[in-house]
C-alpha cells in the first residue's frame, strides 16, 4: 500500500471535475436556453447561425420598410382621391357652363370662379402633400427612370403591325453593364403584341448575360393620332443610362420608329427606393409624376368662352390621374405581398437559426440529470478513495 501517491483519488478526482464541467455546460444550456453559448460550443454552428440572424434582422427591417412603402403610397393615392373628386367637379362645372342656352353670362363667371378656386386647390395638394418632410406630388418624388423614346414624328405602322427581318439586332447596356445584343425573329408582330415580344427579347438576353433584366420595361402605345410610340425604359439607380444602339440591321428605325444612332437618356431624380430586402440591391424604386394644376393641364381652363375645350381637358386630367393611381395602388399590392413574403421568409429562417442555436430543453434535462448522479457518485468516491490511506495506520499498531 502507498500513501504518497493515491491513484484512486486522483481518478476520482479526474472523472469529478470533468462531471463538474459537462454539469457547468449543462446548466449554462438550460439557464440561456441557447445550446451554442460561445464559438468553442460548436464552432461551424456558431458561424452558421450568425449568418441567419443577419438575415432574420434585415428582414425584419426590410418588413417595416416595405410597410412603410405602403404607408407612402396611400398617403400619395388618398390625396390624388380628393384631386379626383375636385375634377369630376370641375367637369360637372364644365359641362354646366357648355350650356349656353340656359346660363348666362354672370352663370358662367360663377363657374368660372368656382373652377378657378378648385384649380387653386388642386395646386396647394400637390405641393403640400407630404410624408414626414417628403413632397409626394410636386413631381420631386422617385427617380424617373432611364427612357429612350421612338422620335417625336412617331411612325404608322402598317395595319397595326411590326414587320422584322433577319437578323434585325441592336445592343442595349443599362447601369453600366456590358452592352448586350438583342436579334430580333424574321416575322411579323401586331402592335399589341410587340410591347412583350420585345420585352422577353431585351430581358432574356441581359439575362443570359447575368444582368438584371426586370429592370428594363418595354412599353408600346397608341395616340390620340392613331400613331404608334415604343418607349423603353430601364428603372436604374439615379445618374445611370439606358444607352441603345444600332447593330447590322435598322429595327431601331425603320420598324421602332426610335432614331439612328447611339441613343441614352440617364435616370434622374432621388428618394423613393425602399429598401424590401435583406440584402443590397434588393429594392423596389416607386415614382410619382407631377400632379398639379399645369402638369395636369387644367391650370388655364376658361369655361366662359371655351366650356367645351375645358372638358377635354379635364377628361385628360382625370386621365392621368386615373393612371397615377392605378400605379400606386399596383406598387401597394406589390408591397403588401412584400412584406407577406419577407415575414414567411424570416419565419422559416428563424426555425433554421433556432434548430443550430437553441437547445433542446428535454434533451438537455436528460444529460443534466446524468451528470447529477455522476458528480454526487464522482464526490463519494473521492471521500471513499480518501480515507483508503489511512487503513495504513492498523498495520502501525
Amino acid at each position: 500500500m502507498r500513501i504518497n501517491q493515491n491513484i484512486m483519488a486522483f481518478n476520482s478526482y479526474r472523472n469529478l471535475t470533468t462531471t463538474n464541467t459537462q454539469l457547468g455546460k449543462s446548466l449554462e444550456k438550460l439557464s440561456s436556453g441557447f445550446r451554442i453559448n460561445r464559438a468553442a460550443d460548436d464552432a461551424a454552428g456558431l458561424v452558421v447561425s450568425e449568418g441567419l440572424r443577419a438575415q432574420i434582422s434585415g428582414l425584419r427591417v426590410a418588413t417595416r420598410n416595405a410597410q412603410d412603402g405602403v404607408s407612402v403610397v396611400q398617403t400619395a393615392e388618398g390625396a390624388l382621391t380628393e384631386v379626383h373628386s375636385m375634377l369630376r367637379r370641375m367637369r360637372d362645372l364644365a359641362v354646366q357652363a357648355s350650356n349656353t342656352g340656359a346660363n348666362d353670362a354672370d352663370a358662367r363667371a360663377a363657374a368660372q370662379a368656382e373652377i378657378d378656386e378648385l384649380t387653386a386647390e388642386v395646386g396647394r395638394i400637390s405641393d403640400k402633400t407630404k410624408f414626414g418632410g417628403t413632397a409626394l406630388l410636386d413631381g420631386t418624388y422617385g427617380i424617373s427612370p432611364a427612357t429612350v423614346k421612338s422620335d417625336t414624328a412617331g411612325f404608322a405602322a402598317t395595319g397595326g403591325s411590326f414587320a422584322f427581318t433577319v437578323n434585325d439586332q441592336f445592343t442595349v447596356r443599362v447601369d453600366g453593364g456590358a452592352a448586350v445584343t438583342v436579334t430580333l425573329d424574321a416575322s411579323t408582330r401586331t402592335a399589341d403584341g410587340l410591347e412583350t415580344y420585345l420585352q422577353n427579347k431585351i430581358q432574356g438576353a441581359l439575362y443570359a448575360d447575368n444582368q438584371d433584366g426586370s429592370k428594363v420595361t418595354v412599353k408600346v402605345t397608341k395616340d390620340d393620332t392613331d400613331t404608334w410610340r415604343v418607349s423603353i425604359e430601364a428603372a436604374v439607380a439615379s445618374g445611370a443610362a439606358l444607352t441603345l444602339a444600332n447593330q447590322s440591321g435598322t429595327p431601331l428605325t425603320a420598324q421602332l420608329g426610335i432614331n439612328a444612332g447611339t441613343l441614352a437618356d440617364t435616370a434622374s431624380g432621388s428618394g423613393g427606393v425602399f429598401q424590401v430586402g435583406a440584402n443590397a440591391g434588393e429594392t423596389i424604386a416607386v415614382s410619382i409624376d407631377d400632379m398639379d394644376a399645369t402638369a395636369l393641364g387644367i391650370n388655364a381652363l376658361d369655361v366662359e368662352t371655351d366650356a367645351s375645350g375645358a372638358i377635354t381637358a379635364i377628361d385628360a386630367a382625370i386621365k392621368t390621374v386615373s393612371t397615377q393611381r392605378g400605379e400606386l395602388g399596383a406598387v401597394q399590392n406589390r408591397f403588401e405581398h412584400t412584406v407577406a413574403n419577407l415575414s414567411v421568409t424570416a419565419e422559416n429562417l428563424a426555425a433554421s437559426e433556432s434548430r443550430i442555436r437553441d437547445t433542446d430543453m428535454a434533451l438537455e434535462l436528460v444529460d443534466f440529470t446524468r451528470h447529477q448522479i455522476l458528480q454526487q457518485a464522482g464526490t463519494a468516491m473521492l471521500a471513499q478513495a480518501n480515507q483508503v490511506p489511512s487503513s495504513v495506520l492498523s498495520l502501525l499498531g
